[in-house]
């Protein structure tokens, strides 16, 4: 055999001594990817270049400090670490509260509820007047990388609460204290409207204003006292007028009662006296009628009917004192007899 020949197999059998099994050399390279993937795990649990957003919220991606004007919306998205960053946003409801008396129920600003004191302004005279007021609110999503770049973060300030005071300032400054309680819903309606107006009149419309809330008018102590007398004389002013209103209503029903039997009265005398009437009329005319019906014959007729009572009775009581009484063309006989106090009276 060559020299070269042997030499070739003596050195390839040294080589397939030194080099390990194929097992170990396939471990070896599933080993290298599991290296890798852990060193993919820790950097993405250590640089953590990914973000969440949630339904309710928008993202902002800022590049080296530049804003992206399209928001981000809700699900998970990816940034480069220190070239890149998400701002998460909150875009639902959002209310502050500005209130004389803290009420600790409502002092969390991470529900989406702020909590601010009373609004201290000035009425026309210069006197102090506590308003407190609820403002509903939402960030814009659609210019929300707009709105945080010109305002910042702290845009609930900026816009919001000092659009506020002001327009309540203005506002109140326009009235009397004493004329606050009684021209409270114009009041009202004359806040909201001018805070939707300043607010709309902002670039980008970077909110939009749910509602604005007048809960209530803290007045001076004295400005309280003097509208409480004022009330007090109304109230007692309302209740003589409803007490003369009343007795004049009474009177009014005691005249109209009067009346009606007025009336009845009346009524009746007047039946009474057209019934009076009618029998007068009817006896005149019965009488009428009974005069035209004696005639001379009839007369006679009566007379001897008396004529022969008269004998009857003179026959019967031969004592008897006889008194005649004139009795037109029939006289009244009258017969007093001695053993009897009788009297017998004949006539027509």
């Amino acid at each position: 055999m060559p020299a070269d020949l042997n030499d070739y197999f003596k050195n390839k059998m040294d080589n397939d001594k030194n080099e390990p099994p194929q097992f170990l050399k396939d471990f070896s390279k599933k080993a290298t990817i599991l290296y890798v993937i852990i060193a993919i795990a820790i950097l993405l649990i250590v640089a953590k270049p990914y973000t969440i957003i949630q339904s309710g919220e928008v993202g902002i991606k800022v590049t080296a400090g530049k804003f992206d004007p399209i928001p981000l919306s809700p699900g998970i998205h990816f940034f480069m670490p220190g070239i890149q960053k998400i701002i998460k946003v909150d875009t639902k409801v959002r209310i502050i509260n500005y209130k004389s008396e803290r009420d600790t129920a409502f002092g969390n600003i991470n529900e989406g509820i702020i909590e601010k004191p009373a609004i201290t302004v000035l009425d026309a005279r210069g006197l102090p007047v506590s308003i407190d007021l609820t403002v509903q609110y939402r960030l814009n999503p659609a210019n929300a990388p707009q709105t945080i770049a010109t305002w910042g973060l702290s845009w609930e300030e900026k816009l919001i609460n000092a659009v506020v005071r002001e327009v309540v300032r203005n506002v109140i400054g326009r009235y009397k204290a004493e004329e606050l309680p009684v021209k409270r819903n114009e009041i009202a309606a004359l806040i909201e409207q001018e805070i939707r107006k300043k607010i709309d009149s902002f670039k980008n419309k970077p909110v939009f204003l749910e509602s604005v809330q007048l809960r209530e008018i803290n007045l001076p102590p004295k400005i309280k006292e003097q509208i409480e007398r004022v009330q007090i004389a109304k109230q007692e002013a309302e209740r003589m007028k409803y007490e003369v209103e009343k007795a004049k209503q009474e009177a009014e029903k005691r005249a109209a009662q009067a009346r009606g039997e007025a009336e009845a009265k009346k009524i009746r005398a007047q039946g009474e006296a057209e019934r009076i009437l009618i029998e007068a009329n009817a006896k005149a005319q019965a009488n009428k009628v009974i005069g035209q019906s004696i005639t001379s014959e009839l007369l006679r007729l009566k007379q001897i009917e008396v004529q022969g009572k008269f004998n009857e009775a003179l026959r019967a009581n031969k004592d008897a004192k006889i008194f005649l009484t004139p009795g037109g063309a029939v006289p009244n006989i009258w017969i007093d007899s001695k053993d009897k106090q009788k009297a017998t009276a004949i006539g027509r």
